[in-house]
């Protein structure tokens, strides 16, 4: 009964810190801009880079990382000598999907949000860090080759639990020990997808919108082509 309360603990901090609308707030701030009226209507970086600039951009992607990261060491720091060893690794993986769903459907922005690829990420790296160099070459040769955000956040969905099932498989010490980051890490792609469902449905009928460079080339028509 008190692991089950140490993982509710889990998924209410998980989801309270993914729920900060950092791009939300920043636009506000910077822009005094309701960003869920801008571009897509979301709250990560992507549309926060559409309505306030780049370093406006690159500090919401940045915070959306770190809340879900901090959310997990927080759980970590909390329960690490609370639960026992077999649990931990679902307490954290609990919080971090819960962080991605925080942040796609906020309490605090009447249940909108973002499309969780920050948050997924920052969970991702605080179990195994090299996901952030990883993550930050495939959205950037995506973003900068292709132009397509949500084609960037589906390849990290899909990369986060292939990594975590290689490390299993490995047999990588810390990782070959439990499925619980490999199960989190198809959860929270589940998750990113749905989310991302009209974006699929564009990119499926080429009409997907264009950012970077490949949006400032196409000038206002900046869909695929």
């Amino acid at each position: 009964m008190v692991n089950a309360i140490y993982l509710f603990l889990s998924a209410f901090i998980g989801y309270v810190l993914g729920a900060v609308p950092a791009g939300f707030l920043l636009v506000k701030v910077t822009k005094k801009v309701d960003l869920r009226t801008v571009g897509s209507g979301r709250t990560g970086g992507t549309n926060s880079f559409r309505a306030a600039g780049l370093p406006v951009g690159i500090l919401t992607a940045v915070t959306d990382v770190l809340k879900a990261a901090c959310a997990v060491w927080a759980i970590r720091a909390l329960l690490g000598e609370r639960l026992p060893t077999s649990w931990l690794p679902w307490a954290e993986v609990i919080t971090g999907i819960f962080s991605v769903i925080g942040h796609n459907w906020s309490v605090f922005l009447g249940w909108r949000g973002g499309a969780g690829t920050g948050p997924n990420v920052g969970w991702a790296a605080a179990i195994w860090w090299p996901i952030v160099p990883a993550a930050i070459v495939i959205v950037l040769a995506i973003l900068l080759l292709v132009g397509i955000a949500s084609l960037a956040s589906l390849s990290m969905a899909v990369i986060i639990p292939i990594s975590f099932a290689v490390l299993y498989l490995a047999g990588v010490g810390g990782y070959d020990h439990t499925l619980a980051y490999l199960v989190g890490g198809l959860i929270s792609a589940a998750v990113v997808t749905w989310a991302l469902r009209p974006n699929i449905k564009r990119l499926l009928e080429g009409k997907e919108r264009l950012v970077g460079p490949r949006a400032r080339a196409k000038g206002s028509n900046s869909v695929i082509k």
